[in-house]
């Protein structure tokens, strides 16, 4: 029997373990599935400079790189499982088996039942990978050659069935419906927006971000599906009194519509994570306050329906800006890969300690009693917004017109406000840029600059100051622990 074989017939077994895996994972829920529970394990205990490598590589693709790399794993150790004899591939596949176990009944809110789809997995993975072995064993003359091949494809069609199917039917039960059923509240509506918030130069993020473009960073493997009618919000802890509310409560509530960007703490120096969207919602001092705030409390831990956890400071909460308990995105019920049916906005602060998407609990407390996700993996505890300015175009390497070219970007210090922007030539002289109109100092504001350029090549920087006269620093930092900081910097030839 030729290695190729062996090595093949590992790799299809594994994909039966993986598919049929899935399958059974429909009843019980997604984040049980071998291949989501041991995604979802790696994703929870990777180091932070391994997570931020990630994300600044594969940017909003870093879940579908993640199940990349693991497909590739898993068929490298499945080879060597089906080149290996029999014994010793079972016992591989058997240890896979336990490894996905064990990433499946640790996942938050698992039940002993977690542990099936993968034991059943593994069950059928071990079958096929004995009768494909037995059959290319066999197959040393056309006719039984032409057995593993079908064999072979049987089993290869088995598996992405399953997987298929598993998949399929989770996206059944999701809230697809529900949503396209959701009816948003009528807000107060929010002072329009001038014309002169856009400056709509071609290659400049528009003032709005569409919610397709909208950058999504979460540790969601499988997005949670939470349905309107059955998702509340509890409110506890250090409170007079317990408050749980339903959609048919925040019916009783006034919704207000705000416009907000949104920053993440994982966006590298003039990098795209990082949108602004109107959002309609619910004011979250309102609701705070109703349930009688412990004077000691100065922490909000919020959860999410899958369990993650965010530590937000009291205090941004109750100073009155535009933290929202928000439904709706831009017009529409929110996405469910942005939080449907709700989630948190919160001006000011990065997403890891305030946004929480599907969000479900928030407990009062204080941080000297308990910590969030991300703070327990060594980021920092406030996580306030930094000062920074983006070059959106040119782009940086590419070739313009020697003599006058438009540049333009961005710039934001959510709660603070921008004043202006500059750019710079070569190490020269900064330069002041053109602003947008300001609507909002919870908002972005566009820049533009004409530059004159001689012939050859030229590096560009910009830098902001925000409203309270604040300098963005120049001292380069990485986005661990509390967000980068630096320079936005790119390189153009002048032809």
């Amino acid at each position: 029997m030729s290695t190729g074989k062996r090595a093949l017939s590992g790799i299809i077994a594994a994909g039966v373990v993986l598919g049929v895996g899935e399958l059974i994972a429909v009843p019980i829920g997604p984040n049980s599935s071998p291949l989501t529970a041991v995604g979802s394990s790696a994703v929870d205990n990777s180091p932070a400079p391994v997570r931020e490598w990630a994300i600044d590589t594969f940017g909003t693709s870093d879940k579908l790189a993640l199940f990349l790399g693991m497909a590739v794993v898993i068929g490298a150790i499945a080879a060597a499982a089906g080149i290996a004899r029999k014994p010793i591939g079972a016992a591989v596949f058997a240890v896979l088996g336990v490894i996905g176990v064990l990433a499946a009944v640790t996942r938050p809110n698992a039940t002993v039942f977690y542990a099936v789809p993968t034991i059943g997995g593994v069950i059928v993975g071990v079958v096929v990978l004995h009768a494909l072995i037995g059959s290319a064993t066999t197959a040393t003359d056309g006719m039984n050659r032409r057995s593993f091949l079908t064999l072979a494809a049987g089993a290869a069609v088995l598996g992405v069935v399953a997987g298929t199917a598993g998949r399929m039917l989770t996206s059944a039960r999701a809230v697809t419906a529900d949503r396209l059923g959701f009816m948003l509240p009528t807000p107060t509506p929010q002072t329009p927006i001038p014309a002169g918030a856009d400056l709509k130069i071609d290659g400049l993020a528009s003032y709005i971000t569409p919610n397709e473009d909208f950058y999504r960073i979460d540790t969601a493997l499988v997005v949670p599906r939470v349905a309107s009618d059955t998702w509340s919000l509890r409110i506890h802890g250090m409170v007079d009194r317990e408050i749980e509310l339903t959609f048919a409560d925040l019916a009783q509530r006034q919704a207000v519509e705000k416009t907000v960007t949104l920053t993440c703490v994982s966006n590298i120096v003039g990098g795209d994570l990082v949108g602004n969207a109107t959002w309609i919602g619910y004011p979250l001092k309102d609701i705070l306050e109703e349930a009688g705030i412990s004077p000691d409390a100065d922490m909000a831990l919020s959860s999410s329906s899958d369990a993650f956890t965010a530590g937000t400071p009291l205090e941004v909460l109750l100073d009155g800006r535009d933290a929202l308990l928000a439904v709706g995105m831009n017009g529409a019920p929110l996405p469910v890969e942005h939080g449907y049916p709700a989630r948190l906005v919160v001006p000011g602060l990065y997403g890891y300690v305030s946004a929480t998407k599907w969000v479900t609990d928030i407990e009062i407390t204080r941080f000297d009693k308990v910590t969030a996700y991300w703070t327990d993996r060594g980021w920092g505890v406030l996580g306030p917004i930094k000062t920074a300015a983006r070059i959106d175009t040119p782009r940086s390497g590419s070739s313009v017109s020697a003599g006058k070219t438009v540049f333009a970007g961005v710039a934001w210090d959510q709660h603070t406000g921008i004043e202006a922007v500059e750019v710079q030539v070569d190490e020269g002289n900064w330069m002041p840029a053109t602003l947008s109109e300001e609507y909002s100092k919870d908002t972005w504001r566009q820049w533009m600059i004409e530059l004159d350029l001689p012939a050859g090549q030229h590096a560009i920087r910009a830098r902001a100051t925000n409203s309270a006269g604040e300098l963005q620093t120049n001292k380069t930092a990485d986005t661990v622990p509390d967000g980068a900081t630096g320079y936005p910097k790119i390189s153009v030839t002048a032809n």
